[in-house]
């Protein structure tokens, strides 16, 4: 496996010597990780990033875990700081079957190396499948960011390049895919754990994805950022036990931030016509924080939406009912 920093650039560590880094550190007891449990018993959302790209706010940028009966699934998204919130949950790199990209905006993925770069210390042996948007003049697609940050000759994180070079010996690879999707959605993976579904919404001139996760007989959505324009975000989380919806604006958003997020009367029609279990609101920013904005929030919502309400912080475990 190759560097973490204190060799040359052209050495290389071995997997054994690599190995017995991870059992020395796991052997440090400055922070001991308890057992985690959010979905311990069944199907379960943990908000990893409950926040957007403010620093202020002292939340996690925007990420999510699925949890299926104590194990760690699914990511979606990996903004900053939840590579923290991770660990702090008690999930493991090695469990993770997919990681998901709503898009490449730094809140929802800076911190996906730190998340790869651990899975060497579990010794992960198997793909890591890794889906998300085309690209355009202002965003890489999947495969081009994935490569941008660890392929040789010029990847920023080269030294990690056999998690994607073919030709290089390592425990695992990662396998980036784009995901075309249209107002529609469509089929992106069908296994004996997992369906997932996708379908393009509107975040600007940005590539960008909603998701549905289908397991154990349960429908969770994450709408991703978007301005809600469109049938497609709808159609998404038709009867979804849980969807969890962006809550970056206030309600009379104006200007580029509207072209960018639903207000929150665009949610509660959104979560309404869908006539979803539980409503979940997260990338939450200063302008939607606090408690007078968010009473404003839910009343505009609840103008629409009869069901159930949470507004997330980082962390919050949200059972799939």
């Amino acid at each position: 496996m190759g560097t973490h920093g204190v060799l040359e650039p052209p050495q290389r560590l071995s997997g054994k010597v690599l190995l017995a880094f991870a059992v020395l550190f796991s052997m440090v007891e400055v922070s001991t990780v308890q057992a985690q449990s959010c979905g311990s018993a069944g199907l379960a959302v943990q908000v990893l990033g409950s926040g957007g790209p403010e620093l202020q706010d002292k939340r996690a940028s925007t990420s999510y875990l699925i949890w299926d009966h104590g194990s760690a699934r699914v990511i979606l998204d990996a903004g900053g700081g939840s590579a923290l919130r991770f660990g702090e949950s008690g999930a493991q790199m090695s469990q993770v079957d997919v990681v998901l990209f709503s898009h490449f905006h730094v809140d929802h993925s800076g911190d996906f190396p730190a998340l790869v770069f651990s899975s060497w210390f579990e010794d992960r042996k198997r793909p890591l499948p890794v889906y998300g948007p085309p690209g355009n003049e202002y965003m890489p697609s999947t495969t081009e960011f994935v490569h941008d940050l660890f392929s040789e000759p010029h990847g920023a994180w080269r030294y990690l390049s056999e998690l994607v070079d073919p030709g290089e010996q390592g425990s695992y690879k990662l396998e980036p895919h784009d995901v075309v999707a249209g107002a529609t959605p469509v089929l992106v993976l069908r296994n004996s754990r997992m369906t997932l579904y996708a379908v393009r919404v509107i975040h600007g001139a940005f590539p960008a994805l909603a998701w549905r996760v289908e397991m154990g007989g349960k429908r969770i959505v994450f709408s991703g950022d978007t301005n809600g324009e469109g049938d497609g975000l709808t159609r998404l989380a038709s009867d979804a036990d849980l969807f969890v919806a962006h809550n970056a604006v206030p309600e009379g958003a104006t200007g580029v931030e509207r072209r960018l997020h639903m207000p929150p009367s665009v949610i509660g029609t959104i979560a309404a016509n869908a006539r979803v279990g539980q409503l979940v609101l997260s990338h939450r920013m200063l302008r939607t924080l606090g408690k007078q904005n968010q009473d404003q929030t839910q009343a505009e919502i609840e103008r629409r939406y009869s069901g159930p309400i949470a507004f997330a912080n980082d962390l919050d475990c949200f059972p799939v009912k």
